[in-house]
């Protein structure tokens, strides 16, 4: 079941401490846009499928990655699509922005998306593992 925009803008934003609605759906759409370079198949799929409308269309039509970007890859890669932001501003900002898509995908969902990512963005996902 796909959450709705407000609550999950609403989480993001608190999580992120964002000023304004806007601020936070501007690191959700850039945070999930390069996500979904990175995620394919059915659990992009089922992913988007537990987003709001309009952030699934994002995760569906990403940002192309030549390569899958490590974590700190990943953070730096923010940086540079978020005006004004720095590599600290852009780490507050995926990891609000993940932790809620972790919150709205469940933990099996979760699970399956961070085997498909590199080693390192359990902590991005707020869902470190158990060694």
């Amino acid at each position: 079941m796909a959450m709705r925009w407000e609550p999950f803008l609403d989480q993001i934003r608190e999580r992120g401490e964002y000023e304004n609605p806007e601020e936070a759906a501007r690191a959700a759409r850039t945070v999930l846009a390069l996500l979904g370079a990175h995620v394919v198949g059915d659990v992009r799929a089922e992913l988007a499928a537990r987003l709001p409308d309009e952030l699934a269309l994002v995760l569906l039509n990403p940002l192309q990655a030549r390569e899958p970007l490590s974590p700190e890859r990943f953070v730096r890669a923010t940086a540079a699509w978020i005006e004004g932001a720095t590599e600290q501003t852009a780490a507050w900002d995926v990891g609000a922005v993940l932790s809620v898509t972790a919150d709205a995908a469940g933990e099996d969902l979760t699970r399956r998306v961070l085997l498909q990512l590199p080693a390192g963005y359990d902590l991005l996902f707020g869902h470190p593992q158990q060694p």
